[in-house]
């Protein structure tokens, strides 16, 4: 079975925890490609959610790179990617710079001519940052982006939930044990088999001192997320509709049906504005559906590799 290869970016920008300010960070990146030749001018990002990590994404990348190259990024202070000295450069912006600068990257490597994004959650916030914005220097334009349960408007309510899991100081004695903590926070996103889940958890933990496990990404990127107030939620929540109005790609909106995250009137309003994105429904999931199953995969390879498409799920 096909494996990804580990590779990393320098990036600029803020300082990487225990570096010097000049060297700024490095970027962890899990390039897959299956199709035998790794220059393939079609590139594929896929970059996850807000405590997540890039093997979330092995089941669709083994699949997408049947037909193209795949990269599926650890975003600075998750997985295998640098933490960062300052907390409050968890921001946005700072993972958009840092992603352009992966991509100019891969370009240099092998030149692109056909790019794609799939974005879960935080992804997708971040995959408009870098689709919304028409002078950002990208090596080529991206054509279509997947927007994983994420929207523009983002409810408050879902923003509390999260908050009162991330960055909590967490050790378990087993990755099993680990996987049944990560369910009670993540039963949302929809049936599982238990070898699907304990998969899903493996990528999401690293060795504790002393023994044990311990989550993988630095308890830190709390801080500017607990910081949010309605009102600058707010005021970002009218920077993304801008944003996402200036998206020239091809999009399509995945939502959970139970979703507490992207609200049906907000996908019904990105359907009727900017990109016009076409929405696909998965019946039995909430924030945020995981793309492993083999449903959710299919949707995701059809609208990438122009085929016929099927209706919502």
């Amino acid at each position: 079975m096909i494996q990804p290869t580990l590779n990393y970016v320098p990036c600029l920008g803020p300082a990487a925890a225990g570096g010097a300010a000049e060297q700024g960070h490095r970027m962890a990146y899990w390039e897959w490609n299956a199709t035998g030749n790794p220059a393939h001018p079609h590139v594929i990002v896929c970059v996850h959610g807000l405590t997540r990590q890039g093997r979330d994404f092995d089941h669709l990348a083994r699949h997408l790179s049947r037909q193209a190259r795949v990269i599926c990024p650890d975003v600075a202070g998750r997985g295998e990617s640098d933490w960062l000295a300052d907390p409050m450069a968890y921001q946005v912006p700072v993972y958009a710079a840092d992603m352009l600068t992966l991509l100019l990257q891969l370009h240099q490597q092998a030149p692109m001519a056909m790019l794609d994004w799939v974005g879960t959650s935080m992804g997708g916030l971040i995959g408009m940052g870098v689709c919304g914005m028409p002078d950002l220097p990208l090596p080529v334009p991206v054509r279509r982006l997947v927007l994983n349960d994420v929207g523009p408007r983002i409810e408050w309510a879902a923003l509390q939930r999260i908050g009162e899991y991330l960055g909590q100081p967490l050790r378990f004695d087993s990755l099993q044990q680990a996987a049944d903590a990560l369910w009670q926070i993540s039963s949302s996103f929809g049936p599982h088999t238990p070898e699907q889940w304990l998969d899903l958890s493996r990528a999401m933990v690293r060795p504790a001192p002393g023994g044990g496990f311990k989550l993988h990404y630095d308890p830190a990127i709390a801080l500017p997320f607990k910081a949010l107030t309605p009102e600058a939620a707010s005021a970002g929540e009218q920077q993304l509709w801008q944003l996402y109005d200036q998206i020239s790609a091809q999009v399509l909106l995945l939502r959970g049906a139970q979703s507490d995250l992207l609200s049906a009137h907000t996908a019904q309003e990105m359907g009727q504005r900017g990109p016009r994105a076409r929405l696909v429904e998965f019946a039995d999931a909430g924030h945020a559906p995981t793309l492993v199953n083999a449903g959710q995969i299919q949707v995701v390879a059809d609208f990438l590799f122009d085929r016929q498409q099927g209706p919502g799920a």
